[in-house]
């Protein structure tokens, strides 16, 4: 628990660096506080910690994972730089950013808690059970962005502001009528700072079906993590766990 937390909070501070991010949780970030240095310096330090416990620990199995999903997080992050600049992203690329961004953190956590109680036989099934949360997560958080901001705390449009190609929007990117596509388009390339085209292009990837679209890909996305789950005798751990799929689907924040 102490090393994914460790790896969850570096990943973090690296995070509000590379997005110019002057908050974290309500807070002011290390990066707002102290500088980009300082920020960078603290996230190498917690990220060595990690490695030095997982070689303290003599476990080399951890230490695998934990340095697979360090490498994953970094790629996932490059990749959507990369393909930010573009709006003709995929949405193959779209999964392939997030699974590696997002849900390799939560894929690490499960196949992790599998080895911890010696259970080596099933740290894969675990593993994908974790990614295929951290998929559904990832699309939840996307669809925030459209909703009515009453219960997540923040205003919507933030991620278009931000120029970043979520689900909904790539749906109606590549789904909806031309000319929807070209306004959508020149929104965000142009008027993605401005307030009320902003809703306006949150009008049209509703009205598109792009946030409809998205929670069916969620939903079905946390029906394959059931069906892992349905390999396993009923426990309390079980419960546990799908209590998590439905955690997922339904939080307000």
């Amino acid at each position: 628990t102490t090393l994914v937390e460790l790896l969850h909070t570096a990943t973090l501070v690296h995070d509000d660096v590379v997005d110019d991010a002057a908050e974290r949780r309500g807070f002011f970030s290390v990066n707002a506080l102290w500088k980009n240095k300082i920020a960078v310096l603290v996230g190498d330090y917690m990220l060595s910690r990690i490695l030095l416990l997982s070689i303290e620990k003599r476990n080399l199995d951890l230490l695998e994972i934990v340095a697979r999903a360090v490498q994953e997080m970094s790629e996932g992050e490059l990749l959507q730089i990369e393909k930010a600049r573009h709006l003709d992203i995929t949405e193959e690329v779209y999964y392939d950013v997030i699974r590696k961004k997002t849900a390799s953190l939560i894929a690490t956590c499960c196949e992790a808690g599998a080895l911890s109680v010696g259970a080596q036989e099933h740290r894969n099934s675990m593993r994908k059970f974790g990614e295929l949360i951290g998929l559904a997560f990832q699309i939840k958080d996307d669809i925030f962005d459209y909703g009515s901001g009453e219960y997540i705390g923040k205003p919507t449009g933030i991620d278009i502001r931000e120029q970043k190609l979520t689900l909904p929007l790539i749906y109606a990117l590549q789904n909806a009528a031309p000319a929807v596509q070209k306004e959508l388009r020149y929104i965000i390339k142009n008027e993605y700072d401005v307030s009320h085209r902003v809703a306006r292009a949150i009008e049209l990837v509703w009205t598109s079906g792009g946030v409809q679209y998205a929670q069916k890909r969620m939903e079905a996305i946390a029906a394959e993590a059931l069906e892992i789950l349905n390999n396993y005798p009923d426990s309390p751990s079980k419960a546990s766990l799908i209590g998590l799929v439905a955690y997922t689907m339904n939080r307000e924040k």
